[in-house]
């Protein structure tokens, strides 16, 4: 594992006062904990907060800084850049709307990251060790924390005695074998945020999520990106259609795409970083200022002495769980990252949820009885929930498939989000949602309609009889279900209506 280094400023003293206070005197253990949590992420924060709200004797370790990759590096950080992204696009493309824009106008940096890091330093006194310890009566360690034996895990010299643990330590940023690469150096998400100069020519490996998304934003920015992705697509797991559409919009925003490519190597030619490509069997070279990696993950399974403690993992894969993230060991449990293959910061929010009824209770929560959404945030964004058309295909499963352009919602023609479409898979012959991809300007706003939908089994019939606000971008959703009703009107049926309304008159 590595440790992150902050850009020293005066908002980043803020957040590691907050979420590693250099002056933090680790509490005397108390004789014996409900739960001990190694890692205070996502699912660890969550799990502690959330044992401790009932009651619980709780313990929280944590070898580097609260709140996880989503507080420090990434989600709050990458969803700050990526709004100034979407301002400098709007200021870009307002003559459309009417509003003329003076020439000149171009991106501050400097001034775009250290918004970043004030948003972010505001937001972290939610995950500061203090709030833990002093508002929820959590027993919050800093230190590095290992199992000694079945009931008791060691932390900076201290013995903390559990009925029941779980690891929620999370994943990390996860080198390529690329020959050179180390050598030359790169980003990651765990550096990227430290930038203060914006890279003239930039180099991201990895078209998936976080490619994707970091790839927009720094073009917008003003750098010269080149995304390289060993796949023939971006987004290879997502819709085939929602890929295009995000495909089409990252070229109009001048990323140059290098698609079904192998690196070969990498090097150094005076200040430029030369990345070797090979592509339908022609040698080329992009050469660039920086390399950022946008692909890999490692789960941090190094330094607990999981085997002490019979604690299957895989350095790939993560700690082995069952459906209830029960791990090998009946008294230790596992949540999020280092267990889970939906590595989303509401992923492992639902699977602390889990991990506390079934550690706390007799509990038989299980989750892979979740229905988990999930978007990438670039512009438009993808959002999805269920199945895709092709694992039901795989599945065996009959569907029947409802498609509404966003281009014929009129609150969408209006602001000038007319790409973009709802598609909503339902079990062939009926309501049911088996499973949906909205590609919008907002899609991760409007996916959890249909992800509510799909929980509390309601169908397309019931969403059709939803009234929608009007104008509003959801009101995709309903065209989609009033193209359900309408399949109900079969021939036997409208000719039944038909002979209804005649002897009626």
């Amino acid at each position: 594992m590595t440790t992150i280094a902050f850009l020293e400023d005066v908002y980043n003293q803020s957040l590691v006062a907050n979420v590693h206070p250099r002056d933090w005197t680790n509490p005397e253990p108390a004789s014996s904990y409900n739960l001990v949590v190694l890692g205070g992420g996502t699912a660890g924060l969550i799990t502690a907060a959330g044992a401790a709200g009932l009651g619980a004797k709780v313990a929280l370790v944590e070898r580097e800084h609260l709140g996880g990759d989503c507080l420090n590096v990434g989600c709050v950080p990458s969803k700050a850049l990526l709004r100034a992204a979407r301002a400098a696009a709007d200021v870009r493309d307002a003559g459309q709307y009417g509003v003329e824009v003076p020439d000149g106008a171009r991106v501050n940096f400097p001034a775009v990251m250290e918004r970043m890091r004030r948003l972010r330093s505001e937001i972290s006194p939610h995950d500061s060790a203090q709030r833990y310890r002093d508002e929820l009566g959590v027993d919050v360690f800093l230190g590095e924390g290992r199992f000694v034996d079945s009931d008791s895990v060691e932390v900076d010299g201290r013995h903390l005695r559990f009925h029941r643990a779980v690891i929620a330590t999370g994943a990390r940023a996860m080198p390529l074998p690329i020959p050179g690469l180390a050598e030359v150096g790169y980003l990651t998400n765990e550096t990227v945020f430290s930038l203060t100069e914006l890279p003239k020519r930039l180099a991201i490996i990895g078209a998936g999520p976080i490619g994707c998304e970091m790839t927009q934003a720094f073009a917008r920015f003003g750098s010269q990106v080149t995304l390289l992705e060993v796949m023939p697509q971006i987004l290879i797991r997502e819709d085939k259609d929602a890929a295009a559409l995000i495909q089409a919009a990252l070229i109009r925003d001048g990323v140059s795409l290098v698609l079904g490519c192998q690196l070969t190597g990498v090097e150094r030619d005076g200040q430029d970083t030369v990345l070797r490509v090979k592509k339908d069997g022609q040698r080329e070279e992009v050469r660039v200022d920086a390399v950022l990696l946008g692909v890999g993950r490692a789960p941090n399974v190094e330094g607990l002495n999981l085997e002490a403690v019979d604690v299957e993992f895989d350095t790939k894969q993560g700690v082995k769980v069952d459906d209830r993230l029960q791990t090998t060991n009946p008294r230790i449990y596992a949540a999020g990252d280092i267990c889970s293959p939906y590595k989303f910061t509401h992923m492992a929010d639902a699977l602390a949820r889990v991990v506390i009824q079934n550690t706390l209770f007799v509990g038989r929560a299980k989750a892979n009885a979740l229905t988990v959404p999930w978007c990438t945030y670039t512009d438009p964004e993808i959002a999805h929930v269920g199945l895709y058309a092709h694992e039901a295909e795989k599945q065996g499963i009959a569907i029947q498939t409802f498609y509404q352009e966003m281009g014929q919602v009129d609150r969408a023609v209006l602001e000038g989000d007319t790409e973009g479409f709802v598609k909503i898979h339902t079990k062939a012959g009926k309501d049911t949602i088996l499973g949906a991809t909205i590609v919008a300007r907002h899609a991760g706003e409007m996916i959890s309609e249909l992800t509510l939908a799909m929980v509390g089994g309601l169908g397309l019939g019931t969403l059709a009889r939803t009234i929608h606000a009007y104008p509003t971008q959801a009101e995709a959703i309903k065209r989609a279900a009033d193209a359900y009703n309408r399949t109900r009107l079969t021939p036997r049926v409208k000719s039944l209506f038909t002979r209804w309304l005649a002897w009626t008159r």
